[in-house]
């Protein structure tokens, strides 16, 4: 199970979370509470072995921008928070020779009035990114009143996880790689990993003290439940 702890914003947490095992470590470019600058990632990447995912998250369609913050913070990935753009994934993933993983966010909406339609339409989201060769992974995670990330809100991980299995398998006759968010903590991430069945998954506030700020006990009971 690859396990991504997002949302850091000082080198004692990610080097936490490295040493309790996580794959990736996640920096909030995007406009949050848990926001950080270039400056900042690079004194904590510097730090971290080579071996671990740096994942940027940015909500940006300038494909210059993240070039540049993904450059100058020693990032490995970007993760888009926005509506999916081929173009930009493409202009992207060229620009890094094809070596930058691209993790595109697709949200599930917890609120919506039709919820067939918006399976159905959740569904061929899913499915057009999956047809993005340059895409690596899918991130999904539950959106609320048309805010998505960083709620904390989980979602029926059954019957969204039955969903992208259609989906992936109806597009390349396997799984997707599929990195789950959303309302994790370390009391219900074994069940969400069951229900769901993920490649990986990602969580922030489910293991910190306040915004920002991780709880080094809850992170490494989250990696622990994660594994086992």
């Amino acid at each position: 199970m690859w396990v991504k702890i997002c949302a850091n914003t000082s080198s004692e947490d990610a080097l936490t979370a490295v040493e309790a095992g996580a794959d990736a470590v996640g920096f909030v470019f995007a406009p949050s509470k848990r926001q950080v600058t270039t400056e900042q990632v690079t004194a904590i990447t510097g730090k971290l072995p080579a071996s671990v995912e740096k994942v940027g998250v940015f909500a940006s369609d300038d494909a210059f921008e993240i070039e540049r913050d993904v450059a100058c913070s020693g990032l490995t990935a970007a993760q888009l928070h926005r509506a999916f753009k081929p173009d930009l994934v493409r202009t992207l993933s060229n620009a890094f020779g094809g070596e930058l993983k691209i993790i595109q966010t697709v949200a599930y909406s917890l609120d919506a009035a039709d919820r067939v339609r918006a399976d159905k339409a959740f569904l061929a989201a899913v499915r057009e990114v999956l047809a993005e060769r340059s895409v690596w992974a899918i991130l999904v995670d539950a959106a609320k009143s048309g805010v998505s990330g960083g709620l904390g809100l989980a979602f029926d991980w059954k019957h969204v996880g039955a969903l992208l299995r259609e989906a992936g398998e109806a597009e390349s006759g396997q799984p997707p790689r599929v990195i789950m968010a959303g309302g994790l903590r370390p009391e219900n991430v074994a069940a969400a990993i069951a229900d769901f069945a993920p490649w990986g998954v990602d969580v922030a506030s489910g293991v910190e003290i306040s915004a920002g700020k991780k709880d080094p006990v809850r992170l490494r009971q989250f990696i622990a439940a994660a594994r086992n």
